[in-house]
């Protein structure tokens, strides 16, 4: 087995010792017989691999494991074999627990070891790795480790392990979020279809929407397309962020843990998440970003709504009818399945079943109907019959005398009705249980409101019921067509409801009898009792007109609520549907993004009992943290960051059993739409017993994202001296405003003992207290907003991310300085240490590495591996160069104000 050392030398430096170390990956195990060689060179210039040649050495693992001390010195001889240019230490390392003098073992020379506390790097994890189980494995990969070795205050020694891994979600969720994108947009054009025949202003308007959605589809279904074709490394790297096949996916999005073993204490773990700023990269930062341009395109919708003689529907009103369109297409399903249900019981005789088979239709059913109970439906049935020909022909034909016609100004919006100083109604205008003037009396049950009235049944057990037909299109539509459509289905409920109560008076057992009654006997019961026939017989005509009345009002109700997503496209042309496919974009970054920290937090805390209650009872903290300045593009970043963190709120987790320990069944999967979405994540079936009942019994689980933001580059000094500094202010203030309403629900619900306990025991209230004296303290670059919440995080068992524009250079100082403070202030490292520390791990970043083989961006690797970010040094230069510009500015118009002056 070969193995090649290059010896990096440190500038102004003539000694070329360093440690470094190599494993044995799992497909090349090691045996005793196992020949080793060792290449050693010169490494002049790491950035164009620039070196020369020093020497080899050869020795077999048999001859380690019995040189004292587990060590071998041994000569590098020259390419010919000859020449003996120096000597090479070789040492073996035990990755596993360590007891107290173990360290003394890790390297033979303390002073050596100062120079350089790297001991161990390898590419590929180790087989008794505790960090890589196949449940880590189907979701993490390629692994990039380093280990340390540091002293305590106490003269002890610590090992320390970085481990950076990429995550097989930086493609799986676009791609299952763009699948669901597709299927949206075509359910929308289905329904927009479904509408029928409309007035040509409205038929126009519809083609131009259902060509825009088209055009959606088609770009997304190509750029599906494309990364399907994609294999090789599970991450983007910044290089690719101008590639527009790629602009779904998370920037350099990978998982960093830090392993802290230290003599007489449990080993400790951190991790972190580090990702490129979720933003639309590809699209650019003209314009601003999300937040700026949402704003600006709702305040010119209400002048294209004029423009378009289209009723102007506000994101509240927009998002209310996406939510009437789901509800009933969610439980017109549940309704239909639970009456089948009970006819079910009806025909076993089963009082039991029939009983709850009964309540849980009625909860539905109820459910269903409170989904309805609002003005929005009914105001937007009267503009869809306003907007049929029928209804178009007949007032440009004739004009009824003493009648209001239903026009657009005749019935405005709930918007409009709040502009004009009147308040929307809460309830529709006539109570569901009050027939109208225009209905025939055919309604057999009154007791809407759950009143214990019977209805009259006929002889065979059906009701006279008669079926409405759909919205008139020959005849001036009633005001009150929708209230009595809507009050029929809980009338036909309440139907149901009186004749269960029949069949259970005819019930000759007391319910408290505990023996049971033949079959034979109990029919015969019945017959005697029932003269009418079965009680499916009797059941099964009102539970038909339930489900009829159902289905009808979840025509109207679909057709009303996609005739205001209709107007509210129409008003968007073209720039709505351009601004949903920028906010898809960077939605799609941001869940991959919390998809991994929330599967990789799971993962690490499967044996915690306190975190998996509180997982479940309030849900986990996701924070943020963000380095972007606010100038120049960063800016439009921020501002996409900022949206797209907080539509994280739309989405849940759930935790389902796998079908198989295959990989490929342990990947997470994403349902829902873009409203809701559901991240199902599956278990193996013995990790998944280990959790408590109300996770396995399916319960949504929530995260709550939080984002704050401190720039710290050259470019927030120009920001904070001559810009604006108000968005990361505002962003801020509204985050830690989620943060305490979280702890507070937390404190409420889960008690401290759940929570992780650390060795600097800074109550949290007091953390809080802390961190919202910062928020609106005016300081600039005050980076403690940040020290204050990732240690929030921390203690709250949340999920700590990092992002800079790329995740490289700004991020990689973060999260080394973080790691090189949490060994200070947990684990006791020495004073002395900490600056070494923190220069060997940014020397051999990590992150560092990550850069340099897979970003393709030397210049920024170099940078961080010199501990200084790419452009520190043309700082003073670009402040010099706008301070000028300034002046010059300044000079130029006071020469303007003189010459105005005189003439």
């Amino acid at each position: 087995m070969d193995c090649c050392f290059r010896l990096l030398k440190r500038r102004g430096s003539r000694d070329p010792l360093f440690l470094t170390g190599v494993t044995f990956p799992p497909e090349y195990p090691a045996s005793p017989e196992t020949l080793v060689k060792l290449t050693v060179y010169d490494v002049r210039d790491k950035a164009r691999d620039n070196s020369s040649f020093l020497g080899s050495a050869t020795f077999s693992v048999s001859d380690l494991l019995r040189s004292k001390d587990d060590q071998l010195t041994l000569n590098l001889r020259s390419s010919d074999g000859v020449l003996a240019v120096g000597t090479v230490l070789v040492s073996r390392v035990n990755m596993g627990e360590m007891e107290e003098g173990d360290v003394d073992h890790i390297t033979a020379d303390v002073q050596q070891a100062q120079k350089c506390t790297l001991v161990c790097e390898s590419s590929q994890a180790t087989p008794n790795d505790k960090d890589n189980s196949p449940l880590t494995g189907a979701v993490f990969k390629n692994p990039v480790c380093k280990v340390y070795k540091f002293q305590t205050v106490d003269s002890k020694w610590m090992l320390v392990r970085e481990q950076m891994e990429e995550c097989t979600l930086s493609f799986s969720i676009p791609r299952q979020l763009l699948h669901l994108y597709i299927q949206e947009d075509m359910r929308r054009i289905q329904e927009l279809r479904d509408l029928g025949e409309l007035s040509p202003h409205w038929d126009n308007l519809r083609k131009e929407v259902i060509g825009r959605y088209g055009q959606v589809i088609a770009a997304y279904q190509e750029t599906l397309a494309e990364l399907n074709k994609i294999t090789g490394p599970s991450f983007k790297p910044s290089c690719s962020k101008a590639q527009r096949y790629l602009e779904f996916i998370p920037i350099n999005l990978h998982t960093q843990r830090m392993r802290v073993t230290c003599p007489r204490q449990t080993d400790a773990f951190y991790d972190v998440i580090t990702v490129g700023a979720p933003a639309a990269h590809f699209q650019g930062f003209k314009g601003g970003g999300l937040q700026r341009l949402l704003s600006r395109h709702e305040a010119e919708k209400k002048s294209f709504s004029t423009a378009y003689q289209c009723i102007y529907y506000s994101p509240e009103h927009t998002a209310k009818a996406q939510e009437v369109l789901h509800s009933v297409g969610h439980l017109q399903p549940l309704i239909s399945g639970l009456a089948d249900q009970l006819l079910q019981a009806a025909q076993q005789h089963s009082m039991a079943g029939l009983r709850e088979a009964l309540k849980t239709l009625a909860g539905k059913t109820e459910q269903f109907v409170h989904a309805l109970k609002d003005e929005l439906v009914k105001s937007a049935l009267l503009a869809l019959h306003a907007a049929q020909p029928s209804y178009v022909t007949k007032n440009q034909n004739q004009t009824l005398p003493g009648h209001q016609g239903h026009s657009h100004q005749d019935h405005p919006s709930p918007s409009q009705r709040g502009q004009q100083g009147q308040s929307p109604p809460q309830n529709p205008g006539h109570s569901p249980g009050q027939p109208s003037a225009t209905d025939s009396p055919v309604v057999v049950c009154n007791n809407v409101d759950g009143g214990s009235q019977t209805a009259p049944i006929r002889e065979d057990g059906q009701t006279p019921l008669k079926r409405q037909d759909s919205i008139p299109c020959h005849k001036e539509y009633d005001e009150e067509e929708w209230d009595r459509v809507w009050a029929d289905v809980a009338k036909s409920l309440n139907c149901v409801i009186a004749m269960v109560d029949k069949l259970q008076e005819q019930e000759p057992i007391s319910n408290n009898q505990e023996q049971p009654i033949p079959k034979q006997v109990l029919a015969d019961v019945i017959t005697s009792h029932n003269p009418e026939g079965d009680w499916r017989e009797q059941l099964c005509p009102l539970v038909v007109r339930l489900k009829e009345c159902v289905a009808e009002v979840v025509v109207r109700a679909r057709r009303a609520m996609t005739f205001v997503l209709l107007q509210e496209a129409a008003c968007s042309i073209p720039q709505g549907l351009f601004l949903k496919q920028r906010r898809d974009v960077v939605f799609s970054q941001a869940l991959a993004a919390l998809a991994c920290g929330f599967v990789m937090r799971l993962y690490a805390g499967m044996e915690d009992k306190g975190f998996l209650r509180q997982l479940h009872l309030v849900g986990l903290v996701a924070q943020f943290e963000s380095l972007l300045s606010t100038y120049s593009e960063e800016i439009g970043m921020l501002e996409d960051m900022e949206v797209g963190i907080s539509d994280l709120h739309r989405v849940a987790f759930k935790i389902t059993q796998a079908k198989t320990d295959d990989p490929c069944d342990l990947q997470p999967v994403v349902i829902g739409r873009r409203e809701h979405y559901t991240v199902e994540v599956p278990l193996p079936r013995l990790a998944f017993q280990m959790l408590p009942h109300e996770i396995k019994e399916g319960k949504a689980l929530q995260v709550y994202p939080v984002l704050f933001n401190v720039g710290i580059n050259e470019q927030q000094t120009i920001a904070d001296r001559f810009g604006d500094i108000s968005l990361q202010e505002r962003i801020n203030q509204r985050n830690f405003e989620i943060l305490d309403s979280y702890y507070k629900s937390l404190s409420d619900k889960v008690p401290s003992e759940c929570l992780p306990c650390f060795q600097t025991r800074t109550d949290l209230k007091d953390l809080l207290g802390t961190l919202g004296q910062n928020v609106v303290t005016k300081k600039r670059k005050n980076v403690e907003i940040l020290w204050l919440a990732g240690t929030i995080c921390r203690r709250l068992n949340g999920i700590r991310f990092t992002s800079c524009k790329s995740a490289k250079d700004r991020t990689s100082m973060s999260v080394t300085l973080e790691q090189c403070a949490l060994l200070r202030d947990e684990h006791q490292l020495n004073k002395d240490y900490f600056i070494r520390a923190l220069d060997c791990m940014r020397s051999r970043l990590t992150q560092g590495e990550v850069v340099c083989q897979w970003d393709s961006d030397p210049e920024a690797a170099c940078s961080v591996a010199e501990n200084k970010p790419a452009s520190r040094h043309f700082y003073p230069i670009a402040l010099l160069l706008v301070s000028s510009h300034l002046l010059v500015v300044w000079l130029i118009l006071s020469l303007v104000f003189l010459l105005a002056k005189y003439q």
